[in-house]
């Protein structure tokens, strides 16, 4: 490496971390879970995505542990060269029926998943709609394709319908809305029903990125879609392993047989990247099986959701409003949410600052996310903490 880029990596380094923007990771020594050791101590963890508490159920672990002795520890290849094990289908069969699609893809990520989802389906003479929250995901995948790209404001239908509208005018052939399920850094729902009256109307279709709901909204925690009752009009569903099933990594597409099939073939991600280990396979079925009759899981985490958000309200925090267990507590300043975080880790929770570019400028949070896996009295001292916390950093009185 030259001396002048080193200088230059260096330089740009400096101004993020005097910008109150640099990101530290903190070791975690234990099984993910409500509570977690970090740095020697047990603390409150409150911004995981593992919704159901299922990340270190022993169900899921007796699974992946039974895999790896019949199956091995990896497959070294691509699905297509000799990487597909009888696991993979197994996966995939089961995510397409919990779902209610023809059929289900697997990928490393659902970063992957959205990556590899547009270019195969829409060309140049094609349109692509996409709301202006979508997640990184949705936005690198939509710019490798050639199809025309339109976007709209976060949730608003009178621009979806403008932009439903334009590619029309633009003799766009095929037209694909593409939006979040949830919008994973305010915890808002995607208007589905709306959504998809549009896209009925103007002859779209529809594509939803439901990692932040899969296992917990909807019947039997099928996702939003489902949750409402609109599931028969989305026709693409991607989603991840990574969270509320189980959390560990991978993600997925599900959809019509004819989608599935050429995404097979022409998916760059899948084509080029190598297999999921079969042990993360087992386990993410033992987790849907868990999810559909997860009916108990499912009260106690909104239960727990409508407990902490009133207790954040009552203490005089800024929040966004939601039924979604993302509840940000909006900061504004990215520094204050940093000092703010590292005070609950003082305090015994373990929580972390939002800012940019993964948030907007000026709209630093603390995302707090509830779980399953949290008791009453787990949420009370954290609570207590945010009230402290907030006091010593200004942010309440």
């Amino acid at each position: 490496m030259t001396p002048e880029f080193s200088q230059h990596l260096a330089q740009t380094l400096s101004e993020i971390d005097a910008a109150g923007l640099m990101k530290r990771e903190r070791p975690i020594a234990s099984p993910q879970g409500g509570h977690i050791e970090v740095a020697g101590r047990e603390v409150l963890n409150l911004c995981a995505n593992n919704y159901l508490g299922l990340a270190d159920h022993p169900a899921l672990v007796a699974a992946a542990q039974a895999a790896l002795q019949e199956h091995g520890y990896g497959m070294a290849s691509v699905r297509f060269i000799c990487g597909t094990n009888t696991v993979h289908r197994a996966l995939e069969e089961r995510l397409a029926a919990f779902l209610e699609k023809d059929d289900a893809i697997l990928f490393a990520a659902c970063f992957d998943a959205n990556g590899g989802l547009f270019e195969p389906l829409l060309g140049p003479e094609d349109a692509v709609i996409s709301d202006a929250l979508n997640h990184a995901s949705i936005i690198d995948g939509i710019r490798l394709c050639k199809a025309k790209r339109y976007r709209y404001a976060n949730s608003d239908m009178g621009q979806l319908e403008d932009q439903l509208k334009a590619a029309r005018a633009d003799k766009a052939r095929h037209v694909m809305i593409a939006t979040d399920g949830v919008f994973s850094m305010d915890g808002f729902l995607a208007k589905l029903p709306e959504i998809t009256a549009l896209a009925e109307r103007y002859g779209a279709l529809v594509m939803v990125d439901d990692c932040h709901a899969t296992g917990f909204m909807g019947p039997q925690g099928r996702g939003m879609p489902h949750h409402f009752g609109v599931a028969d009009k989305v026709d693409i569903l991607t989603g991840t392993l990574g969270k509320a099933l189980g959390g560990a990594i991978g993600g997925y597409i599900a959809g019509p047989q004819a989608v599935i099939d050429l995404l097979r073939q022409r998916a760059r991600p899948y084509l080029f990247s190598n297999a999921l280990p079969p042990a993360v396979c087992a386990a993410s079925i033992t987790a849907i099986d868990l999810v559909e009759r997860g009916d108990d899981l499912r009260e106690r985490l909104f239960n727990n959701t409508a407990y902490w958000r009133a207790g954040l309200a009552r203490l005089g925090f800024d929040l966004l409003p939601g039924e979604h267990p993302i509840v940000p507590v909006m900061l504004g300043d990215a520094r204050l949410s940093q000092d703010m975080a590292a005070r609950l880790f003082e305090l015994g929770v373990y929580v972390a600052g939002f800012f940019f570019p993964v948030v907007p400028q000026g709209t630093a949070r603390i995302r707090t996310q509830m779980n399953a896996a949290l008791s009453r009295e787990d949420l009370d001292q954290a609570l207590e903490a945010f009230g402290q916390a907030g006091q010593d950093v200004g942010v309440v009185a």
